[in-house]
């Protein structure tokens, strides 16, 4: 069992390997709040916002509280306050932006996570037309970067595409069965596939083009949050870059701080999600693009009518993300 004495120990290594400056930037006062709610929902590929906790306190945080929820429930949450500060993929959070909720984007914290299990019947994005495809809610992560990549080749998902919705596991389950044509799944849903040789891999977004080359979750704030705590959002998005750093250069230590937190049971999974997700992509990946990018496909598949260039001015803030990757160079 990893103690709280192995974590600090596991960061304190990571500072120094990774070239983190030690304490906090000169100068900086402390935050302007000791409060911050973080949202917990049922996947880890949001790893950083879980083992976060000892570099939350070291930047001034003592009340720290996660609120569980659904993943669709996240950009919801963030809009009402009810979450200070969250991950989330970034098509859904294009969506409420689209829509006016009071939230604003800080910056991009990992590369693609998703995968899209198939049958036979699927060997291609374009074979999903007519068939069927499970996911666990409408307007959830799943269904929205699905929405994205059926659009991205022309495909129109209101019409040629049949979601049927379903928890998680009965989505498995059906896939296994060849009840459903396909299933996309988020760690550790995935790697549990892989181990149990259902279906087959057709898109991989951490691998494969043009999904690997944009940010899958950034992390996002409530928008009065923001604006009245920019030291707080500042020190918390330190922390959350530098717990994706720890999930990158020791994703054993990541998948036990995982598991001992009761976010995940499985050892196994959680280890090989912290080495099949890029997240040491933080500092290469522009956020603004991936923005760019699924606004686009979104605006394709007519889910939204916002251009691009007004989500961007009204909805992002980069100055800390800018900041902070000048601090933790590594």
């Amino acid at each position: 069992m990893i103690t709280r004495r192995d974590l600090l120990r596991g960061v304190a290594g990571t500072a120094g390997l990774l070239g983190w400056p030690p304490g906090h930037a000169s100068g900086e006062p402390p935050p302007e709040t000791t409060r911050l709610r973080l949202a917990q929902m049922p996947t880890i590929r949001v790893a950083p916002q879980y083992i976060v906790g000892e570099l939350l306190k070291a930047e001034g945080f003592s009340d720290v509280k996660y609120v569980k929820m659904t993943v669709a429930d996240v950009s919801k949450a963030l809009a009402s306050g009810d979450v200070d500060v969250s991950l989330l993929f970034a098509a859904p959070l294009v969506i409420q932006l689209d829509a006016g909720a009071p939230i604003t984007l800080l910056g991009g914290v990992h590369v693609g996570c998703f995968e899209l299990f198939g049958t036979d019947r699927v060997r291609t994005i374009r074979d999903l037309k007519g068939k069927t495809v499970a996911i666990t809610e409408l307007g959830a992560s799943q269904h929205v970067f699905l929405a994205s990549m059926v659009a991205h080749v022309g495909l129109d998902p209101r019409k040629d595409v049949n979601f049927v919705e379903h928890p998680a596991a009965e989505g498995k389950r059906l896939l296994a069965e060849g009840k459903v044509d396909a299933y996309l799944g988020f760690p550790p849903d995935p790697q549990e596939l892989r181990a149990l040789k259902v279906g087959h891999v057709v898109v991989n977004s951490a691998v494969d083009r043009p999904w690997s080359q944009y940010f899958c979750c950034l992390a996002t704030g409530h928008r009065e949050f923001v604006r009245k705590h920019p030291i707080a959002t500042k020190r918390a998005l330190r922390a959350i870059l530098k717990a994706a750093d720890i999930c990158a250069l020791e994703p054993d230590r990541a998948a036990r701080a995982l598991v001992d937190g009761g976010f995940t049971p499985r050892y196994d999974y959680a280890l090989q999600t912290m080495q099949d997700v890029p997240y040491n992509k933080w500092r290469v990946y522009d956020p603004e693009d991936s923005v760019r990018f699924y606004a686009l496909r979104l605006r394709e598949a007519g889910m939204i009518k916002s251009t691009p260039q007004r989500l961007i001015a009204e909805g992002t803030d980069w100055r800390s993300l800018n900041e902070l990757k000048k601090e933790l160079k590594g």
